[in-house]
């Protein structure tokens, strides 16, 4: 899963997008309309970067490293208005005479802006928690993806931990607003969430993961500075993280957590309709509605199924499914002993794909990744793997992180799938080639679209068939068992959101349809529900691409190479659904002519 991206590329209530000038090669270098459309690329581009200081430490731009993003009310006004200037601007631009270039970053530029004001109209911006995340529990990575290489780049730090009290009001202000306005999670979701802040209540400041880069310094920063340097972090740990995070604690357990509304679908929330259908709209980037999802979800689940019984067969399993599933997630066999022992399956896994990479993908990443832990402060709650991008230029490598909480419920099985599409090829390959894409605008590389980075991610798990995976029928059924749990998301997300679904009725529809432990049916239920909409981004994403593979095939004949179509689909960064089917096209239409 890659729906947060690295701390720098965050901000609740912030402009989504960015954008930039490069010049499209196919496009009239003289035209009043590409000239215009740039304009507004620019204008947007240099909006966020100052609205959103970490974002833009994210993409190389450091004027602002010791600043955070303002997260109030004002500041979500005030993007709105920005953006819904810039929607009249662009309407009044036609691209059709432009390049193919250009007409993809039309797209991709309106979807973006159309996402920032359906969050303002919709209500969205006031509920920036979920069960699964929140800024608060991502911001202890500044200490790992900060630049930390100078005695400036310390001071700077400094800075953006002295100015968490200011983020943290601002926060409070935003979501009591969601109180007062019935636009929060829904309570059942979140018992424990206040944890994420308890965390990081802590006696000492040696005590604080924020001390870690206090405790040893790099040759950049002299030996003269370094005292000094200790003495300001740690007195901002003592004076500002701290206090901040009590702050957080102390709303979140006697006003908000007990305000959260005791509702569970979208559709109950203020215009929750129109709510639910703005995010299915961005989540899927396809013109489809909640029904016809739910009924693709229920095919999906019968068609799994079968191929899960008749592996279950091939196993010489005697019992029924739900025997076979019971002794899934009970029998030892199939848990790590240890922390280590997953870690180590994890990494091995991942090197393997490695070198079948350039079997399938002309282009490959300069950017490594590595494999860690799922930090201890939010791995209770937290999903059982995750990609979390580098800063761009910078000399930290992607994570893929692996949830390593409760052994007892992260099955060996499973851990095929989720590692190639946590890691390679699933979104490390992915968001580092789109980053690394110098020749496309800057918010064509940085951009994500879940349908087409989720819809890859699933997609890369099936592809590890082909790589020479899965060949214990065990891990093929951890295979099976991942996409049939993105299935299951169609049917139990719009089951919630649009059709009156009770929590226990989405967790007993996970448990009796994957082999999912217990524990993660639980957490995953309640990601959905604080969630709306973003898990349909996997299977309905898996399913175009897929599609769209099979047309080139049938189209192509002998000529379809499995490189050369993996190139094209990721050489334009993440792209809507609708975008991608024209960019296949293109690419049939261009391998036909050769």
């Amino acid at each position: 899963m890659h729906s947060r991206r690295s701390i720098f590329q965050l901000g609740l209530c912030l402009p989504l997008l960015g954008a930039g000038c490069g010049r499209d090669p196919g496009s009239p270098r003289r035209d009043d309309r590409y000239a215009a459309l740039h304009d507004l690329f620019a204008k947007e581009w240099e909006f966020r970067l100052r609205e959103n200081p970490l974002f833009a430490t994210s993409v190389g731009r450091m004027e602002w490293n010791d600043k955070l993003p303002e997260f109030g009310l004002a500041a979500a006004k005030r993007s709105y208005d920005f953006y819904k200037t810039l929607a009249t601007s662009l309407d009044g631009i036609s691209v059709d005479a432009l390049g193919n270039a250009d007409r993809i970053s039309d797209d991709v530029f309106r979807a973006e802006i159309q996402r920032n004001l359906d969050l303002y109209e919709a209500g969205g911006y006031l509920m920036p928690v979920n069960s699964d995340s929140a800024f608060h529990s991502d911001f202890p990575r500044i200490v790992e993806e900060a630049p930390l290489a100078s005695t400036e780049d310390y001071e700077n730090l400094i800075a953006r931990l002295n100015a968490w009290p200011r983020a943290v009001d601002e926060m409070v202000e935003l979501l009591r607003e969601g109180l007062k306005r019935g636009f929060t999670p829904p309570a059942a979701t979140m018992k424990g969430f206040e944890r994420t802040a308890a965390a990081h209540i802590v006696d000492t400041p040696e005590e604080s993961v924020f001390d870690a880069p206090f405790r040893r310094f790099p040759v950049g920063v002299p030996q003269s500075a370094r005292e000094r340097l200790q003495t300001e972090g740690r007195r901002a740990i003592q004076q500002a993280i701290v206090p901040g995070y009590r702050k957080l604690f102390e709303f979140f357990t006697a006003e908000y957590l007990p305000g959260c509304r005791k509702t569970l679908g979208a559709y109950d929330l203020p215009n929750g309709r129109d709510f639910y259908a703005r995010e299915v709209r961005y989540f899927t980037t396809l013109p489809i509605g909640p029904d016809e999802i739910h009924q693709t979800g229920l095919r999906e689940v019968e068609r799994i199924r079968k191929e899960m019984d008749d592996l279950i067969r091939k196993t010489g399993f005697r019992g029924s499914f739900i025997a076979f599933l019971d002794f899934l997630r009970t029998d030892r066999r199939f848990y790590a002993k240890t922390p280590e022992e997953l870690l180590r399956r994890a990494a091995w896994i991942a090197k393997r794909m490695d070198g079948q990479l350039p079997a399938f993908f002309g282009r490959l990443p300069r950017q490594p990744y590595t494999v860690e832990p799922v930090p201890d402060a939010i791995a209770p709650k937290y999903t059982s793997g995750r990609y979390v991008p580098a800063p761009y230029g910078g000399t930290k490598p992607g994570i893929y992180w692996v949830n390593t909480y409760a052994l007892e419920t992260r099955p060996l099985y499973t851990q095929e799938a989720l590692t190639l599409h946590e890691a390679v090829p699933g979104h490390h390959l992915q968001i580092a080639l789109a980053a690394e894409a110098e020749d496309l605008p800057p918010f064509r590389r940085f951009a994500y679209f879940s349908a087409f980075g989720e819809g890859w991610g699933l997609y890369s798990e099936f592809l590890g068939k082909e790589a020479g995976f899965y060949t214990d029928p065990y891990s093929e059924f951890g295979r099976l068992t991942y996409e049939m749990w993105r299935a299951c998301r169609l049917v139990v997300d719009t089951g919630v959101h649009a059709m009156g679904w009770t929590r226990q009725q989405m967790i007993d529809y996970l448990a009796a349809n994957t082999a999912l432990p217990m524990h993660e049916c639980i957490t995953e239920t309640d990601r959905y529900i604080s969630w709306p909409g973003q898990a349909l981004a996997y299977k309905l994403g898996e399913i175009t691409i897929r599609e769209l593979r099979a047309k080139a095939e049938e189209r192509l004949g002998d000529r379809f190479e499995i490189r050369a179509f993996h190139d094209a689909l990721l050489e334009n960064g993440a792209i809507p659904l609708t975008t991608l089917r024209r960019v296949v096209d293109n690419h049939i239409a261009n391998r036909t002519r050769t």
